[in-house]
């Protein structure tokens, strides 16, 4: 018996059988290839891989180190060996038989260590009362019992009776089909590992006769690849830090909501939620404090809440919908719930901290008959209600248009911002998990005249909504291609999309032009896009998706579990790269759930032949957990923070210089 690599052929492993019956040594078998061991005039026929692994059971000619030409049998498993993908082979010499006898215990010994090492589960009962007759390694972790304990028995005797029922059931199907077919998938109670969820395939096995002997059966254990996927999907509808409801969840629950009191004539209440004096925790402690307090003030919200309906939309903001009891009274009770749950103060890590609550309140139909009047109005109320000192329910009224006003106020600001050239691009590098520089993301800032730098979180909502991220993105793609481009160091360069972009406009046209323009090769541009891209037309996305992918460009999943996940995305297109939510990467190694998270999504993505990166790394422990589970990539503060790309020179290849450029957008 050997064992080679699949790709060289090279001799990795041999055993003292093959050594002495061919007459090499071990270090020589170790220096040559598996066609080193052919006659000469031999060595090309067949020597692909492939040809080697499906002629298992094929008698080949081999030459002893003697000279001695020999005729023998190779019988080859594919399994990993140190790392990289190998084939266990054992060869039976066929020049000189030996007794029958000899012969059919070699073979059976080589049947029973495949099938003992083979990971999955594998079982073998006889095809009249279905006792068990054998069973591998990997079926005796799978029952949580020794093969001693299982071999002889019937399923009944390991089984509860009912799934007993439904595995011999199959098992009558399988023989009556005679042929191999995932026969079902279903929970088994096993003896001393619980609850599982398995699927089973099985094969009869015929004797001389015709009749069926043996039944063979694989069983795959896919608890915990459920239990992933089920997350995944969890995830999709769920905020990850407080596990309440998200945005996607509020729309269809409001959107469900305004059918039925459409059809029964009935009213209720949204409610806008907003944290007061909240960014002070995040200032003075942190992000991982500043965590652990939202997740207190979740509970408690949730507690007071009661039967409505409550989401959070996002950093310190809730919302709910309350559908039971008159309004506006209901709502009215449900605001002074809500505002006396966070009276008692919030005590993290010898720290106390006091937050309030402002709320906005809208009634259908008197404030609104559609989602965004019953939304938008909510808003505006709690505008109000934070202009009135916070820490009160404010009711919209007809004359809160002041909200409003300031919103387009905002988008005049905007416009006359682009136009004046007072946004400028910082820079946040990207590496390979073992530190090795690929490039860098893209982050817009707003050089505001009299606030300074304004980060886009204070924005980008706005110029989504008032379509003045075309002439903004168009800015932000032009001046990162023409930044690139610059570079001697020719690192790729990630740019965020927003979904507006890609509902006006030729955008995969606008790239194009962009690219020739700054002279930056197709290759070294990945565009960021998040699900909420596919919401809505799904057709047109993909359709701009795969003219991007046909320039050259890299498409990556952004914030990938966040808002909209679906795993049929990940179908539909064949994305370049995943990247994690930093929401999830802040808690691994802390959180079994944050661990679980990132592990699954880790395992998609190399299920799917799709890197995967970190994003919001800050810690060695971090990265250190991420190694360890073969993450491909990551970014974040452990690497470098954003920042003009001057300070970044010695990274791709220029001088420093005194002043981070600035271009006007338009």
């Amino acid at each position: 018996m050997w064992v080679h690599d699949l790709e060289t052929l090279q001799f990795l492993d041999v055993n003292e059988a093959a050594v002495e019956h061919y007459g090499h040594s071990r270090e020589q078998f170790l220096a040559m290839s598996i066609l080193d061991v052919r006659p000469p005039p031999e060595r090309g026929e067949g020597c692909e891989t492939g040809a080697v692994i499906s002629g298992s059971g094929r008698t080949w000619r081999h030459r002893k180190r003697s000279g001695e030409v020999i005729e023998v049998a190779l019988y080859s498993q594919t399994l990993p060996y140190e790392g990289r993908p190998a084939s266990l082979v054992a060869a039976v010499d066929m020049t000189v038989r030996k007794r029958a006898e000899e012969e059919l215990s070699r073979t059976r010994l080589f049947l029973d260590t495949v099938i003992e090492y083979v990971p999955a589960v594998i079982v073998v009962k006889d095809a009249r009362e279905f006792r068990y007759l054998l069973i591998n390694r990997a079926a005796e972790e799978f029952y949580g019992i020794s093969r001693d304990e299982v071999i002889g028995k019937t399923v009944y005797d390991i089984y509860p009776k009912e799934t007993a029922d439904r595995i011999t059931s199959n098992h009558r199907q399988s023989l009556a089909e005679g042929q191999s077919r995932i026969s079902y998938e279903h929970e088994v109670q096993t003896p001393r590992n619980g609850l599982r969820l398995i699927t089973a395939r099985s094969l009869p096995i015929i004797d001389a006769y015709g009749e069926p002997q043996y039944l063979l059966t694989v069983v795959e254990d896919v608890t915990e690849r459920r239990r992933a996927e089920q997350r995944i999907a969890h995830l999709a509808h769920h905020d990850a830090l407080t596990d309440l409801p998200n945005r996607a969840a509020f729309a269809e629950r409001l959107a469900e909501a305004l059918d039925r009191a459409s059809l029964r004539g009935e009213s209720f209440a949204v409610l806008c939620v907003d944290l007061d004096h909240f960014k002070e925790v995040n200032d003075s402690c942190g992000h991982a404090v500043g965590d652990a307090v939202l997740r207190e003030i979740a509970r408690r919200l949730r507690a007071a809440a009661g039967d409505a309906f409550l989401a959070r939309l996002g950093g310190d903001e809730f919302a709910l919908i309350a559908t039971n009891g008159a309004q506006p009274a209901g709502a009215a009770a449900l605001g002074d719930r809500l505002l006396a749950a966070l009276v008692e103060e919030i005590e993290f890590e010898y720290h106390r901290f006091s937050i309030g609550l402002s709320i906005g309140v809208a009634v259908y139909p008197l404030d609104g008959t559609n989602a965004t009047a019953l939304v938008g109005n909510a808003d505006a109320a709690l505008y109000r209600a934070k202009a009135a000192g916070r820490g009160v329910v404010r009711f919209f009224e007809p004359d809160m248009d002041m909200q409003l006003r300031e919103r387009r106020a905002l988008q005049d600001d905007l416009r006359a911002a682009i136009g004046r050239g007072e946004f400028v691009l910082h820079y946040q590098p990207q590496a390979r998990i073992d530190g090795r520089m690929i490039g860098f993301e893209t982050l817009v800032r707003w050089r505001h005249p009299s606030r300074g730098l304004v980060s886009p979180a204070s924005f980008i909502q706005v110029a989504e909504e008032s379509g003045l991220i075309l002439p903004l993105g168009e800015w932000i793609l032009r001046e990162a291609c023409r930044e690139a481009a610059s570079w001697e160091t020719p690192l790729n360069i990630a740019v965020n999309l927003s979904p507006v972009q890609f509902r006006h406009g030729d955008l995969p046209g606008l790239v194009h032009s962009l690219l020739i323009e700054a002279g930056l090769a197709p290759s070294r541009l990945e565009v960021e896009i998040t699900e909420g891209v596919l919401i809505g037309d799904t057709a047109r996305a993909l359709s701009i998706l795969r003219r991007l992918k046909a320039l050259g460009v890299r498409i990556a999943m952004d914030d990938f579990g966040t808002g909209y996940s679906s795993l049929s995305y990940l179908q539909l297109f064949p994305f370049d790269k995943i990247k994690i939510d930093k929401r999830f990467v802040a808690d691994v190694g802390q959180s079994e759930q944050s661990n679980a998270i990132v592990r699954a999504v880790i395992g998609l993505g190399h299920g799917l032949d799709m890197p995967v990166m970190a994003e919001g790394v800050e810690t060695a422990d971090q990265l250190a957990f991420l190694e360890g589970e073969a993450c491909d990539e990551f970014q974040g503060y452990l690497l470098g923070p954003p920042r003009p790309i001057a300070e970044y020179a010695e990274l791709v290849g220029e001088p420093p210089r005194v002043k981070a450029s600035v271009a006007r957008a338009g």
